[in-house]
Parts: structure tokens; C-alpha cells; sequence
């Protein structure tokens, strides 16, 4: 199987679960628009902004470093290893889970304060250090199936529990309105630690027992691993706060609400691409890292289909995005179409600059990984607070924009000096061709009436998706068509 077969096949296999997870959330939250409007959607943001903080702090980047120990553990094959492994994995996840949740109890007064500048939700946020023990003890049980490759287990195990938990949440809502925002999250957290732990518990370990030293051995293991990627989710966990914030502070709750919908729309088709590869590339990358040839082939061949893959979503979603807003959620979004083609240009940038992200954590320099993160995530929340004061609720989408310009410039840069990076001929026409096709978009919406804009839109959007799978079919090496043809036969014989 060639590289970019091998990255289709297990992008359909994991992004297949991710998209009804994706379904499911929509259903949620176009409920959750209806019911309770921009604010609601803002109170929502803002419950898990601060508590989610608090979560990667205590989670010590287990999620991560958990699937790497356990599938290095299946690798040597020895029952007593893996049994240690498995079960340090299951104790840190709950004593993380129980860190997490106490400190959030102990810090909820400042916590709510620092969030929504008085003591008004202080009931809610105390109720959602209940979401970080369930969701650290469901990562932990995940993690497990995913180092075992328990794939279908898992597929299905999240499936169910954001079904069951979306339809719990939507009760509590109906019933208690914008007082049932916390609860609902809390249910939603709850059916997924239920999930994971049906399928968990069929994963069957012998009893050993395990001395204070080795415990000790496992656990600083665990958590050495789990430093950069703990740092890496703190910062993001921090900006995401920061951000909600700012735009609190700015422009009012409304306004969070109408950036929490831009920012789900807009990454919804890419991130599931974008994780879905993720789950494949890293270890393959990691395997050869000390290849400089093979790291710039893995991440050129990686950077092609991501864009080829992601380019027709994210022009689609450019064009129709007043109705998505409207159908996902409500007319009263319709101002936040402003905040969404900014950040939609950010997203295609995004996804050049992705696969180049890898390559500090697979040659082993944390120390420069977690250092670029800080960087990056200080210039994102600089520019947020400059570009809100100049554009206010435009600002929001233009500042991501500005930042992932930056991002994609300098990781392009710190690539270049550790392994010799540049793209191929073919990578810079496929992100060249996509960068001209977002552009021409995103000023076709900007400066035609919204039917003709449409119409335009939705012409050159299906131009590049043509063209996208003719490309994807010579890289694949398959004939699409071919496919078709014979699957349409069979059918009718």
C-alpha cells in the first residue's frame, strides 16, 4: 500500500466515527440555539472555557502519553508489562480526574469570578468539577483501547455515549432552560465515561502485583511523556478561556455565543480530517525520525491530501455560510457570518501548517515544541485583543487569520532548521491553488449579493472538488469511476 493510500484508508476509518459524533452534536446544538439562543451557546462556551482550563492542568497530558504506553506495552508482548502499564494508566486517570475536580471546587468563587466578573454561576461551575473526573477517567479508558487498536470499541463506545448524552442534556434543557446548561454538560460527560467503561472492562489483564517502586517507574513514565502534550492542552485551554474573556469583555455574551458557533462550523469538516490523520501520521512519522529524507516525504505527501481532502469543506462552507448558520443554529447568528470567512481563510492555513507540527514531538525536542506553542499562543491572543478594539466583532475572525499566517510561516521556519524541510513542487501548487481558490471565494461573498454569491460560490467550489478528486484518484492510484461503475452493477444484477 502506497503513503497516501495508507492515509486515506485510515482517515475514512477513524473520520467515519467522528462525523455521526459531529451529527449528533449538531442535532444538540441547533436544540440548544432554539432553546436558549446566542447567550445560552455563550454560557455554554464559557462553563467549559474555565473549566477545561483547570482539566489540562490536572490531566497531565495522560490522553497522549497513555495511547503511546500502551501500545509500546502490547509491543514487547509481555503480559506482566502490559498489565502494569494498563493498570497505572486506569489509577492516574482517576486520581487525575479527582485532582482536577477538588480544585475546582476549592478555586470556584475566583474561577467564577475571573469568568463572568460576579458570582451569578457560581452553582454551575462548582457542578462542572464533576465533567473533569468523568472526562479524565473516560480518556484514560480510551486511550486504552486506542493503544490496544481496539478501533471498532472505541468507534462505538463514543458514538454511544454522545448519543445517550445529548439526549439527556436536551431534557435538562427543556425542562430547566439556561439553569440546565451545566447539568446538561455534566450528563453529557457522564454517558461518555459510561461508554468507554463498558468497552474498557473487556479488555482482561492478569493480577499482579506491583511494588511502590515500580508503581512509581509507570507513573513517572506516564507523566514524563505527558509533559509537552499537558503544556501544548494547557495553552489551548488557556487561549480558548482568555478568548471568551475578551470578547465578554468587548462585545458581551451574544458575542461569545456567535464566536463559539463560527468557530464549530468552521472547523467541524477540517478537524475531522485533520484528527483522523493524526491518529495514523504521527506514529509513522515518529518511526522515522531520525530519516530526514522520509520526515519531508511523510509531511509532503501528508500536506497534499490534507488540503485535497479539506479544500472543497472549507470553500463550501465559505459559500453557504449565512444558511449554515441559519439551519445549524438560528437567525439571531446571522451577524457572526462576519467572523466566519476570516476565519475560514485562517483554517485553510491550518491545515498546510498541520502535518509540519509533528515533526518537534517525533524527533523528541518537547523542549522546542512546548516553546513555539507559547509563542504562538501569545501572538493569537495579542492579536485577538488588538484586532477586537479595531474591528470589534470582525476582529475576532481577521486576528485568526493574521495568527495562522504567522503560525504557518514560522513552523514552516523551525521545520526547515531541524530536518531540512521544504515542499515538493507538487505540495506548493496543491497549497497555491487552494490559498487562489479561498481568496476568490471568500471575495465573491464579500462583494456580490447573497443569491449571486452564492451561485458563484457554489461554481467555483464545485470546480475544485472535481478537480481535488481527479487529483486524489492519480495519488491513490485507483479509478473512481471504475468503482462506481462495478458497485452500481452489482447492485442492479
Amino acid at each position: 500500500m502506497n503513503g497516501y493510500r495508507q492515509i486515506f484508508k485510515s482517515t475514512a476509518l477513524i473520520g467515519g466515527t467522528q462525523v455521526v459524533k459531529i451529527l449528533i452534536g449538531v442535532i444538540r446544538t441547533k436544540v440548544l440555539a432554539v432553546l436558549l439562543g446566542p447567550s445560552g451557546i455563550g454560557l455554554e462556551g464559557m462553563y467549559q472555557a474555565a473549566t477545561s482550563l483547570v482539566g489540562t492542568l490536572t490531566g497531565f497530558g495522560i490522553g497522549n502519553s497513555g495511547v503511546r504506553q500502551i501500545a509500546e506495552a502490547v509491543g514487547t508482548e509481555d503480559r506482566r508489562t502490559i498489565t502494569r502499564t494498563v493498570r497505572t494508566l486506569r489509577f492516574t486517570s482517576l486520581v487525575s480526574g479527582l485532582l482536577g475536580m477538588v480544585l475546582v471546587l476549592v478555586l470556584c468563587v475566583p474561577l467564577t469570578k475571573a469568568t463572568f466578573g460576579n458570582e451569578t454561576y457560581i452553582f454551575g461551575v462548582a457542578l462542572m468539577s464533576l465533567t473533569l473526573l468523568f472526562n479524565s477517567v473516560s480518556t484514560g479508558q480510551t486511550a486504552l483501547l486506542q493503544g490496544m487498536r481496539r478501533l471498532k470499541d472505541l468507534a462505538t463506545c463514543e458514538v454511544l455515549g454522545a448519543l445517550f448524552g445529548t439526549i439527556a442534556g436536551i431534557i435538562f434543557i427543556y425542562i430547566w432552560g439556561v439553569r440546565g446548561v451545566a447539568p446538561y454538560l455534566v450528563a453529557v460527560s457522564a454517558f461518555t465515561i459510561l461508554a468507554s467503561w463498558w468497552y474498557a472492562k473487556k479488555v482482561k489483564v492478569e493480577v499482579v502485583r506491583m511494588s511502590l517502586k515500580e508503581v512509581s517507574a509507570e507513573v513517572r513514565s506516564l507523566l514524563g511523556m505527558g509533559a509537552a502534550f499537558m503544556t501544548s492542552g494547557l495553552l489551548v485551554a488557556g487561549v480558548a478561556y482568555v478568548t471568551r474573556v475578551l470578547i465578554s469583555r468587548h462585545l458581551g455574551m451574544d458575542a461569545v455565543g456567535l464566536y463559539g458557533a463560527t468557530w464549530t462550523l468552521s472547523t467541524v469538516y477540517v478537524g475531522i480530517i485533520l484528527n483522523a490523520m493524526g491518529a495514523d501520521f504521527y506514529p509513522r512519522l515518529t518511526a522515522v525520525a531520525d530519516d530526514n529524507k522520509m520526515v519531508n516525504l511523510l509531511v509532503n505527501e501528508q500536506t497534499e491530501m490534507g488540503v485535497l481532502m479539506a479544500i472543497p469543506g472549507v470553500l463550501g462552507t465559505l459559500t453557504l455560510a449565512p444558511w449554515v448558520l441559519r439551519v445549524f443554529y438560528s437567525p439571531a447568528f446571522a451577524p457572526a457570518v462576519v467572523i466566519i470567512r476570516w476565519q475560514l481563510l485562517g483554517i485553510a492555513l491550518r491545515v498546510v501548517g498541520w502535518p509540519m507540527g509533528f515533526v518537534q514531538i517525533a524527533k523528541g525536542m518537547p523542549r522546542l515544541f512546548m516553546l513555539t506553542q507559547v509563542v504562538f499562543s501569545a501572538v493569537q491572543v495579542g492579536l485577538l485583543f488588538f484586532c477586537l478594539r479595531l474591528w470589534g466583532l470582525e476582529g475576532i475572525g481577521i486576528s485568526y487569520l493574521i495568527m495562522y499566517v504567522f503560525h504557518t510561516l514560522a513552523i514552516f521556519g523551525v521545520c526547515r532548521s531541524i530536518s531540512g524541510f521544504s515542499w515538493s513542487r507538487r505540495s506548493l501548487l496543491v497549497i497555491a491553488c487552494s490559498i487562489v481558490a479561498t481568496i476568490s471565494v471568500l471575495l465573491t461573498v464579500r462583494f456580490l449579493p447573497l443569491l449571486e454569491a452564492t451561485i458563484v460560490g457554489l461554481t467555483i467550489t464545485s470546480a475544485v472538488s472535481v478537480i481535488s478528486m481527479i487529483s486524489l484518484q492519480k495519488l491513490l492510484d485507483i479509478d473512481i469511476r471504475r468503482m462506481i461503475a462495478l458497485k452500481f452493477g452489482r447492485t442492479r444484477s
